[in-house]
């Protein structure tokens, strides 16, 4: 996987298999143009923060579930022309209304800066978003590495991290709303996937108490209080 779009959005509940039949509707088009991957995934275990959150990030409302989701290209200059290709394509018109607001949906490319293991066919996804210091980024990499070790060590069958610089701003919100980003942060965009619901539960149980993943003394390399995370089960994966 050389690059990614990634993306969070607000669905009402009641328009859960109508997401779906439009994810599903849209696939072809998205594979034509060489996407590898098209996942989208259903808000399962999403917290509430206390300074922001999945559902925050995207205005959620009451009535409405958060969906974490991700396309994978080759790479950015095919994804490039790929997007130019799709956004002209009759057939996306065709498809109708969308199933959701797509004002509050929030969106960007990223560039993969660790990619451990394949997660093909996974069943649980938990999703990470973060700001993290330009300055900081290979700090943040050193992190990511051995945390990724203990993932895959406890059941995770993959784990990526992705960075992203110059997100587009969006008008009600985005992902550097989303995480309060400063100036001179990056938006790391992030996935841990799982065989299954159940793996992901003990996995977590043994990632807490391995020995690696104790503190160090060192400090982290972004805020932590504004990291938003959760769990989320795939409802395509394609």
């Amino acid at each position: 996987m050389a690059y990614i779009d990634g993306f969070v959005l607000a669905v009402p509940v009641a328009n859960k298999q109508a997401y779906i039949d439009h994810a599903t509707a849209a696939l072809p088009i998205f594979k034509e143009f060489v996407a590898t991957r098209m996942m989208e995934c259903w808000a399962d275990d999403v917290p509430d923060g206390k300074v922001t959150d999945f559902r925050r990030a995207v205005k959620a409302t009451d009535d409405e579930a958060v969906v974490f989701s991700w396309m994978e290209y080759p790479d950015k200059p095919t994804r490039d022309a790929a997007m130019e290709k799709i956004m002209s394509d009759p057939r996306m018109e065709e498809m109708g209304d969308m199933p959701f607001d797509g004002a509050r949906m929030i969106f960007a490319g990223f560039d993969p800066i660790l990619v451990a293991g394949s997660g093909e066919g996974s069943g649980y996804v938990d999703g990470f978003i973060a700001p993290v210091p330009v300055g900081n980024k290979s700090t943040y990499l050193a992190h990511a590495e051995k945390a990724a070790a203990v993932f895959r060590d406890c059941g995770a069958t993959r784990v990526v991290e992705t960075w992203a610089e110059g997100l587009p701003a969006g008008k009600i919100t985005d992902f550097n709303m989303a995480v309060n980003a400063a100036d001179g942060e990056a938006i790391v965009f992030s996935f841990v996937e799982w065989p299954s619901k159940e793996a992901r539960q003990q996995g977590w149980e043994k990632v807490m108490a391995d020995e690696r993943m104790k503190p160090d003394g060192s400090d982290m390399p972004f805020d932590g209080k504004r990291m938003i995370y959760g769990g989320f089960s795939p409802i395509l994966d394609a």
